[in-house]
């Protein structure tokens, strides 16, 4: 059951709890045409969310917000069941560069995105922590964690999320130790949660092919469950601890199919919304959507 109000500068819809019983499950779309176009696709394609990057994901300026469009979209979102988004900075934001020219780019343009998300309810925004180029991760960690203590000042209610990384290069973020040092840095973490990727995570060494429950195990030690607020579903087309971030579609990768039914099915995990990031258009993705719904158990 939804409550909508408007405000001058706002449009909300308050959502009640509920047990969630059905899988949620999207993909990323393509916002060059607008939320409402964004949200008839997700449906056309079985989906009850979806993922789409703030502006192009190498970087440049948003388009104009387009307040029109996204009550329309937030109508039509209430009508059909998507009750959560996820949004994705683009790729070219480092949090922890050399140069503070580029760290302060990187702290406006996510005012920007967040500012824009206030529209949305129950809103998430999901960014790479950066690569510390070579200045050292503990370098890089206190850059980020900075940032996020600067964007806490400006009381956005969209939850902001840190993706984890498969590690190549100098990422930050490829071991939950180092998302948990950016965050035990963050003075206000309310608003603040985890986004794991499957390839990233296989990537980095963590087998959830063969040991799923002591991942989550790990996980739970080091962050907290509770931080875990997204789930990018990925196959990965290179081996465990490769360190490559190569994605793959559902089942043709080095992940499998099982192990993606275990995870859209396992206790601490089925609640949340899934984002498929996979190679391909969106009949592709329409297909990936429906095997996984057929194989997701609703609990009893």
């Amino acid at each position: 059951m939804c409550v909508q109000r408007t405000t001058k500068q706002h449009y909300y819809i308050e959502i009640y709890s509920e047990e969630i019983k059905m899988l949620r499950i999207g993909c990323h779309l393509s916002s060059s045409k607008g939320y409402l176009a964004m949200g008839k696709e997700a449906v056309k394609i079985g989906a009850n969310t979806f993922q789409f990057f703030t502006r192009n994901p190498r970087g440049g300026k948003a388009k104009p917000l387009n307040v029109a469009d996204i009550e329309s979209y937030l109508a039509f979102a209430a009508e059909n069941g998507i009750k959560q988004i996820l949004a994705h900075a683009p790729y070219t934001m480092n949090a922890c560069a050399k140069d503070a020219d580029l760290r302060e780019f990187v702290y406006e343009t996510m005012c920007d995105d967040l500012s824009r998300l206030e529209y949305f309810p129950n809103g998430m925004y999901n960014f790479h922590p950066g690569s510390h180029v070579k200045q050292g991760v503990e370098v890089g960690i206190d850059y980020i964690a900075q940032m996020l203590n600067r964007i806490n000042e400006k009381q956005y209610k969209t939850t902001v999320l840190l993706e984890t990384m498969a590690g190549k290069g100098t990422e930050v973020g490829r071991s939950f130790e180092e998302l948990a040092s950016i965050i035990e840095k963050v003075e206000d973490t309310s608003h603040l949660g985890v986004c794991l990727d499957t390839c990233h995570v296989f990537d980095a060494g963590y087998d959830i092919v063969n040991d799923l429950e002591g991942v989550l195990e790990q996980f739970d030690k080091v962050l907290g469950i509770e931080r875990l607020k997204a789930i990018h579903l990925n196959d990965s087309k290179n081996e465990l601890g490769s360190h490559k971030d190569r994605h793959e579609k559902i089942g043709e990768g080095q992940i499998g199919f099982s192990a993606f039914e275990k995870i859209v099915n396992h206790p601490k995990l089925r609640k949340l919304p899934f984002f498929l990031e996979t190679p391909n258009e969106l009949e592709g993705y329409a297909k990936e959507i429906e095997t996984l719904r057929k194989c997701y158990h609703e609990p009893i």
